[in-house]
């Protein structure tokens, strides 16, 4: 008999987008899973949709708590899970139908404890991926911090992947905190040893308005951000050096990724955009000379050195052209 497979779902405010999400988990090609649905409390009707699904699906449970959060709701979804295997899915994303069943097939075919498939951001349009001549491969510790640290496949996201359970024993998301899963996911990878990756994509990212990581300007979620991403950062380059490179390259990233907040906050934080700047600037020769660094990274620093404000200008027209949020 195949193995049983949880998959957790925080449900918070989404009533837009929860149906669609909720489709996509039921129509499963795999077919031996248990759904639990957490209600974090949720203003808008969430709550009795979830009750309707589990009305005509025994598959789902649901759990109805105070609000406490994404990690608090995650949380709660583990400490219920009778799952050999458990998956994350967040409530206002998808995923395709054989979501589960590729990355159990992931999972078997290397005898791992984690598998991970690409996660695809839905800005507008989907582009529909070339699924020819996708492969998948078995990765160390070393070689998984690598591939997420140059983003090559790997996401640092809790989703789009499957894990082992037993993995979450002595784990779990910090309480009160966003980015919630840079704090925690690494230390996964480690747990697990071996990582099955595959290319395919398979989990649907919603980038919209509204969500926790999309509010505007510079606030406390920025700071748990680069909080976690710090400490990650750290341990990484303390249990593997060789990997010195990569950890630069991921510390520009998030670097970039502050300062393109900072830019459009109002009012400007001259003296922290200052600090930023110069950290990018301390690392970016390294950087821009490592073939594995994106294009877009070194784009990035060349539009950087030609001063704040230029880069601050084609940032704007970037996401205006895009609809980027």
């Amino acid at each position: 008999m195949e193995d049983l497979i949880t998959i957790v779902i925080p449900i918070y405010n989404v009533e837009k987008y929860l149906e669609k999400c909720l489709q996509s988990v039921i129509n499963q090609t795999y077919n031996n899973i248990e759904i639990i649905l957490v209600d974090d409390g949720s203003p808008d009707n969430c709550g009795s949709i979830c009750d309707d699904y589990a009305k005509k699906d025994s598959r789902i449970k649901v759990i109805h708590k105070e609000n406490g959060g994404l990690s608090d709701a995650r949380n709660a979804g583990i400490k219920v899970a009778t799952g050999k295997y458990i998956t994350f899915l967040d409530s206002d994303d998808y995923v395709t139908s054989d979501y589960i069943e590729y990355l159990y097939k992931l999972i078997k075919k290397y005898n791992v404890k984690l598998s991970i498939c690409k996660l695809q951001i839905v800005w507008k349009d989907i582009k529909v991926q070339d699924e020819s001549s996708l492969e998948d491969v078995c990765l160390d510790v070393k070689g998984a911090y690598k591939n997420l640290l140059f983003q090559q496949g790997i996401d640092i996201s809790a989703n789009a992947k499957l894990y082992l359970t037993e993995l979450w024993k002595n784990y779990e998301f910090p309480k009160g905190k966003v980015y919630e899963d840079t704090a925690v996911i690494y230390k996964l990878i480690e747990e697990a040893q071996n990582v099955a990756f595959g290319n395919k994509e398979c989990y649907y990212y919603i980038a919209r308005e509204g969500s926790i990581s999309k509010k505007q300007g510079f606030n406390k979620n920025e700071e748990d951000y680069i909080e976690h991403t710090n400490q990650m950062l750290s341990y990484i380059r303390e249990k593997y050096p060789e990997l010195e490179d990569a950890v630069s390259r991921y510390d520009v990233y998030a670097n970039f990724r502050i300062l393109k907040i900072l830019i459009f906050t109002k009012p400007r934080n001259k003296q922290m955009e200052k600090e930023v700047v110069s950290k990018i600037k301390e690392k970016q020769e390294v950087v821009f000379k490592c073939k594995d660094t994106p294009k877009r990274d070194k784009i990035a620093i060349i539009l950087l050195n030609m001063g704040l404000p230029f880069f601050r200008v084609f940032w704007l027209l970037y996401r205006k052209l895009t609809k980027r949020i």
